[in-house]
């Protein structure tokens, strides 16, 4: 199971702020203590940061000039999915997938933003 918020909601969920690497981890094992086996909280432009038994990194996220953030959690989590279900390995699923969400915010709208598969 994945649970993947960006870093407000992790702090709704847990009461922990993300504003560094120590608030993150502390964030991420708090989720972790609740049943959840591998955290993912998604930091915007700075990428996403994975926390499971077996790994605890930050996968940072191509840089590009943002227009418009409407769909990006959306795309990261459906490019994960898609990676994940071929195969990927947890960190490599996260770069996909961060490549697909920094894609989308560099146009305007939801569903429009969302890349086609030949575009990543």
């Amino acid at each position: 199971f994945l649970l993947t918020p960006n870093a407000s909601e992790a702090e709704m969920l847990t009461g922990v702020k993300v504003k560094d690497k120590g608030s993150m981890l502390k964030a991420a094992m708090a989720l972790k203590a609740c049943g959840v086996e591998n955290v993912i909280i998604t930091l915007g432009a700075e990428g996403a940061y994975v926390f499971s038994d077996r790994i605890a990194e930050r996968v940072p996220a191509p840089k590009v000039k943002a227009v418009d953030t409407t769909a990006a959690g959306d795309t990261f989590n459906g490019a994960l999915a898609v990676a994940l279900g071929e195969g990927a390995g947890i960190v490599e699923a996260m770069k996909f997938a961060n490549h697909a969400a920094s894609l989308s915010v560099t146009r305007m709208g939801a569903q429009v933003s969302i890349p086609f598969r030949k575009e990543l």
